[in-house]
């Protein structure tokens, strides 16, 4: 054609690229391009037999994705020692570990770390890890392997040094804030672990939130939402405790036809992105819940968009970005 300059190459070049109507692809999850991340909730009988081993909570074939993975930037894992070790490995740039029942030591990253229950260990890049007990263990395991496989990325810089967090500390932490009358009726009584490496995102990692909740006796945290993935691990709840899913409000503010999670000690369960959801204490005990997200990559980005439902505020339901 006149007034177009052609090139031997071009055909290479060219071969992989695209053009779409603005309409037909703005919205690939919408017009079902791209799976949704699924609700899908694991059994904590893991824990209970077996012999030492790790086992993925994949969701990757619902996610049409590479796995193992729990959300499209996190797998979450399940780990059973029974007297003896087991290795860890994953290629990522952090790595969360919550020990659900016993005691042992981690050796990794140059550090040999003694835990019990209701601790917490935070491994950086070449997060390569042995973990022995001398009994019967359980830990919780999360890291962004996902994230990187899709960046086509190698965690080559170890962003913060592992990190050891006490259950007893944690636990003090969040016996003050359930005391303390100015954030005891807040909306999440909860104490959210961080790194002094990431001041302004206040999140165990870069890329990661960890968040150690209450869930009082007879209690109901009313609705929120945000952009990140969450996967809850319920520590410990007695029957009726639950977590109430939708993506609408009804008039009062609360989830209308929502999906119901009913929590149980080792539990673990998806809450896909944008989703409201509601945590409910009906069993006369306390309860104590784990979330993990992404969010503390969204909160870098500015996208994490938290939302919070207040039921009879002013007697109308009312929603804020305010807790």
């Amino acid at each position: 054609m006149a007034g177009i300059e052609s090139f031997p190459n071009d055909g290479l070049l060219t071969s992989d690229a695209q053009y779409f109507d603005y309409s037909s692809a703005v919205n690939p999850l919408q017009q079902g391009i791209i799976p949704p991340v699924p609700y899908r909730t694991f059994s904590p009988s893991f824990f209970d037999e077996g012999p030492t081993r790790v086992q993925p909570l994949d969701v990757s074939e619902e996610l049409g994705i590479v796995g193992p993975a729990t959300t499209p930037a996190l797998c979450a894992n399940f780990i059973r020692i029974v007297r003896g070790s087991v290795m860890t490995s994953a290629e990522a740039t952090s790595q969360v570990f919550f020990v659900f029942r016993g005691s042992g030591r981690t050796d990794g990253c140059g550090e040999t770390i003694h835990w019990s229950q209701g601790d917490y260990m935070v491994l950086p890049a070449h997060g390569h890890a042995m973990h022995h007990s001398d009994g019967e263990a359980a830990l919780y395991w999360v890291h962004d392997a996902p994230l990187l496989r899709y960046l086509g990325a190698a965690p080559t810089i170890a962003r913060f040094k592992p990190t050891f967090y006490q259950h007893t500390m944690a636990q003090q932490k969040l016996t003050e804030i359930a005391t303390d009358p100015r954030t005891a009726n807040a909306n999440r009584v909860s104490v959210l672990l961080a790194n002094r490496n990431f001041p302004s995102t206040r999140t165990i990692t870069h890329t990661m939130w960890t968040m150690f909740g209450l869930l009082p006796k007879d209690a109901v945290q009313y609705p929120h939402r945000h952009e990140s993935v969450a996967v809850d691990f319920v520590i410990d709840c007695k029957p009726g405790c639950y977590t109430m899913i939708g993506t609408e409000l009804d008039e009062s503010g609360m989830i209308k036809n929502g999906r119901r999670e009913d929590w149980a000690p080792g539990a673990s369960f998806i809450t896909p992105p944008g989703y409201w959801h509601s945590h409910h204490n009906e069993s006369g005990e306390d309860a104590h819940v784990l979330p993990i997200q992404d969010a503390g990559l969204h909160t870098y980005l500015r996208t994490l968009e938290i939302m919070f439902s207040h039921p009879g505020h002013d007697r109308t339901a009312h929603i804020s970005q305010t807790p």
